[in-house]
C-alpha cells in the first residue's frame, strides 16, 4: 500500500504564501491523479484542488481558484500545492490523496484511495 506524507504547513500572516508538498512512497501503483483536501474541526473534509496525471488537467474549489496552484510529478511521486494570498478562512489541516481508478474530473472524497496524515496550516496575524 502506498504512503503519502505531507509537509510544509505552518503559521503564516494573512496575505502571505505557503507551499505544501506531498511525497508518495511504496509499491508502484498506476494512479489517475491526486488531490488536496482540507478540514477544520467539526466540518467535513472539503476538496481544494486536483490534477489528472494523464491529461495534465487541474481543478480547483471556487474558494481557492486564482490563489492556489496544484502541480507535481507523477514519475517522481511528488505533489505540491502553492498557496498565495492566504486568508484566515484557509486555516485547516491539509491532506493529499491519490486516485487509482476513478475519473479525477468528477472524483469525490470517497473516490480517493489513499490519504496522508495531514499538515496544519494556520493563517493568523
Amino acid at each position: 500500500q502506498i504512503q503519502l506524507v505531507e509537509s510544509g504547513g505552518g503559521l503564516v500572516q494573512p496575505g502571505g504564501s505557503l507551499t505544501l508538498s506531498c511525497e508518495v512512497s511504496g509499491p508502484p501503483v498506476r494512479r489517475n491523479g491526486m488531490g488536496w483536501f482540507r478540514q477544520v474541526p467539526e466540518k467535513e473534509r472539503e476538496f481544494v484542488a486536483s490534477i489528472d496525471w494523464r491529461s495534465g488537467n487541474k481543478w480547483y474549489a471556487h474558494a481557492v481558484k486564482g490563489r492556489f496552484i496544484i502541480s507535481g510529478d507523477n514519475a517522481k511521486n511528488t505533489l505540491t500545492l502553492q498557496m498565495n494570498s492566504l486568508q484566515p478562512e484557509d486555516t485547516a489541516v491539509y491532506y493529499c490523496a491519490a486516485v487509482v481508478n476513478a475519473d479525477v474530473s468528477i472524483a469525490t472524497r470517497s473516490d480517493y484511495d489513499s490519504w496522508g496524515q495531514g499538515t496544519q496550516v494556520t493563517v493568523s496575524s
